[in-house]
């Protein structure tokens, strides 16, 4: 089988919020200067809008760029990815954490096997879930300790506070968070 990239369609809209970042620019910035309005500028960022040619042609220009690098740097848009398992068979179960995802996506996943830093704390701009598949954990967040067994899920909103440890060998938790490049959660402080 070949790669096939080149066959499928691509999401522009990471690329849009990439290039729109790196100039430091507010969608309302760019929405004047392409004539296309705000709303659907966040459509296009967020893969839920494809621009026509010419819409993409006025994003290009408001972004100094053009339509083609736009579409050079734009994902493609894959609807299935296999991850296999490692079969590397790590039989001390040494603590390491496994991509479950590959790529740059809206969603990120990982799987962690044995302990960590148990002292590292972790906020997230995002909402994030937490599965233990195998073993038990402790999880801290907001000051409250949580215990959960295999089987057990913890769900925490963006910009909780929280560290996690494992209390059995062999311990294994999937992490499942909304990725840090997608705003999905609104300003808190205001």
């Amino acid at each position: 089988m070949g790669d096939h990239k080149d066959q499928q369609p691509v999401r522009v809209g990471a690329a849009v919020r990439r290039r729109r970042r790196a100039l430091e620019l507010t969608l309302a910035v760019v929405a004047e200067r392409s004539g296309l309005s705000v709303p659907f500028l966040s459509q296009v960022e967020n893969d839920r809008a494809r621009p026509s040619r010419a819409s993409l042609e006025k994003v290009a220009d408001a972004l100094r760029t053009t339509a083609v690098e736009l579409l050079a740097a734009a994902d493609p848009a894959c609807s299935v990815d296999v991850v296999r398992a490692d079969d590397t068979g790590d039989p001390d179960f040494a603590p390491r954490v496994r991509s479950l995802v590959r790529g740059h996506h809206q969603l990120h996943a990982s799987e962690f096997t044995g302990d960590h830093d148990a002292g590292r704390e972790f906020q997230h701009r995002n909402d994030e879930l937490m599965y233990v598949a195998d073993g038990a954990v402790e999880i801290e967040a907001e000051g409250r300790a949580y215990r959960l067994g295999r089987g057990d899920t913890l769900y925490l909103t963006g910009g909780v506070r929280h560290r996690w440890r494992a209390t059995v060998p062999d311990t294994r938790i999937v992490v499942v968070a909304v990725a840090e490049h997608i705003e999905a959660v609104q300003d808190r402080s205001r």
